[in-house]
């Protein structure tokens, strides 16, 4: 080393201090802003954790609308023909009023006989489409499917039985398309 030029301490250097100084600044606010390695860590593990659980949650809801529209779908198309069969049931109770009337004539035998024939092919037609009559006399009622129109007194059976169906209800599948209008029991007097 010459003696012109001494070896300078680059510690008491007033430029090199301040970078220095500037350096652990930066160091030390990006700790606190940021927080230590660890921290980060942690952070990104628990923003990792809620992010699939949030894909999980979105993956169910999305399996729970297909699952919903499914079923909507098979419901609308199960119930289908429903107004074609409400337009249908007044013809049905019109036979049925056609055989009752028929039955006190003396020249109505082969009139019987055909509307019967009608009759059982349309209930058959019926049927095959999944519209089948409600069974309701000597039933519980059940405001589901009956429609009490006058309740009578009875000692023969118990309270809220169907004594008497006045017009036969129908039902598609297990929905009520029509309730059956009925007597219904009532503890005597």
């Amino acid at each position: 080393m010459s003696a012109e030029h001494p070896e300078k301490d680059p510690s008491q250097d007033p430029s090199t201090q301040a970078d220095q100084s500037q350096a652990t600044e930066e160091n030390t606010s990006t700790d606190e802003f940021f927080g230590s390695a660890d921290d980060q860590v942690e952070k990104l593990k628990q923003d990792l954790v809620d992010a699939e659980k949030r894909v999980l949650l979105a993956q169910a809801d999305l399996e729970n609308y297909r699952k919903r529209v499914r079923r909507e779908r098979d419901d609308e198309l199960k119930f289908a023909n429903v107004p074609l069969l409400t337009d249908l049931l007044p013809v049905v109770d019109n036979l049925q009023r056609a055989m009752q009337s028929a039955e006190g004539s003396e020249h109505s035998g082969g009139i019987i006989d055909g509307i019967k024939l009608v009759e059982k092919q349309l209930l058959e037609a019926m049927k095959k489409r999944g519209c089948e009559p409600i069974e309701a006399e000597g039933q519980p009622f059940d405001p589901n499917f009956h429609e009490a129109i006058m309740q009578q007194p009875s000692a023969d059976v118990e309270p809220n039985t169907v004594l008497h169906v006045a017009q036969t209800g129908y039902k598609l599948f297990d929905r009520c398309i029509r309730a059956s209008q009925v007597i219904v029991s009532k503890a005597p007097d």
